[in-house]
């Protein structure tokens, strides 16, 4: 598949924010749960347990759908890459970010924390929310002569045969086998620990490889989710439906549910957000800053609006509301200005603030 270098998918775009958006939502709603503390977040007393309803809607693919936009995203950026580009450029993006978040972010929510239940104060570098980064940097590693070979050959046996595949129904059956495969093996409990897991760790290769193949196969692929978005769409909201009453289901029929969203997401995405907007660019150059970011300001918020007596729904909304809007404030006001920092956010020195 030739494209043009300038050639971008606005639809992955919003998507990225999107699923970005729903992690921070995500994020507040653990801090409403009688269990929270436990993996670390800074816990309401009165907790709210029919919020997480909806969150374990969305919690079988949100995560899953940002590893395929990744892949999709490292198929862009090597069209006017060469691999030793890429690499760099990867680096440059992903790993600095990452290891800078790992020393001087996650530490000051983590003292946060510590603060807020008079623990000893410490300074605790890890990877925390950010682990998600030090996965796609190694997916792209560990593809990349694959990847590759693929734009060196893009009329080969391999790309034909893919797309012949995914032309097909039954293409997508082969991806839903694949995943469901993962999960026997695995039998992750639950399915949606995704985080420095073994489970985490193959699902996300799976998504991230096939979210480069999606974009690979071009119009064929996009077709045919078109056709079937419907379907798909169905299927998944049965299979949610069913699992939210029976209240768990075998971790190889959440995967299939998990990336029956995903197809039906993908197609309706392509179908209705595939277009430019200077609200998607102001969001999708903040996005992953914000994301880094956000969890200071998500226990900065709990710090100081956990203690105070009002209803349980409304201080959730307001957590919600300050997160995201003191996440997008250090953005504009420092990320995104200060030019010395811009590069450890993901940030290009020389992009545009104006």
């Amino acid at each position: 598949m030739n494209l043009n270098p300038n050639y971008r998918r606005h639809d992955i775009d919003w998507l990225r924010v999107i699923s970005i958006g729903l992690l921070i939502v995500y994020h507040v709603a653990i801090g409403f749960q009688s269990w929270g503390l436990m993996i670390g977040f800074i816990t309401n007393k009165e907790s709210w347990a029919g919020l997480w309803t909806p969150m374990s809607l969305i919690n079988v693919w949100r995560i899953p759908i940002l590893f395929f936009v990744s892949g999709m995203g490292v198929f862009f950026a090597l069209q006017k890459r060469n691999w030793v580009e890429l690499i760099k450029e990867r680096s440059r993006r992903i790993l600095l970010p990452f290891v800078f978040g790992a020393l001087f972010v996650v530490p000051v929510h983590i003292l946060i924390l510590q603060s807020y239940y008079s623990w000893q104060l410490s300074f605790s570098p890890g990877v925390s929310h950010l682990w998600f980064l030090g996965n796609i940097f190694s997916y792209t590693l560990l593809f990349l002569p694959l990847f590759v070979w693929i734009k060196k050959y893009p009329n080969g046996r391999l790309v034909s045969g893919l797309k012949r595949l995914f032309s097909m129904p039954f293409g997508f059956c082969i991806v839903l086998i694949i995943f469901a495969m993962e999960a026997l093996v695995l039998k992750p409990i639950p399915f949606e620990l995704y985080a420095m897991t073994a489970h985490g760790y193959f699902l996300g290769l799976m998504a991230f490889f096939f979210g480069y193949v999606f974009v690979l196969c071009g119009k064929p692929i996009l077709d045919n989710l078109l056709t079937w978005r419907w379907v798909f769409f169905l299927m998944a909201l049965f299979m949610s439906i069913y699992r939210i009453n029976q209240g768990q289901m075998a971790a190889y029929l959440v995967s299939i549910e998990s990336n029956l969203w995903i197809f039906s997401i993908l197609a309706f995405a392509y179908k209705h957000l595939n277009y430019p907007s200077q609200v998607l660019r102001y969001l999708s150059q903040s996005a992953y800053p914000v994301y880094i970011i956000h969890m200071i300001v998500l226990y900065a918020a709990s710090y100081f609006i956990f203690p105070l007596n009002f209803d349980v729904r409304l201080k959730f909304l307001v957590v919600v509301v300050v997160t995201l809007a003191g996440s997008l404030g250090l953005y504009e006001c420092l990320i995104r200005r200060w030019v010395f920092i811009r590069p450890f956010f993901g940030l290009k020195t020389n992009q545009s603030v104006s």
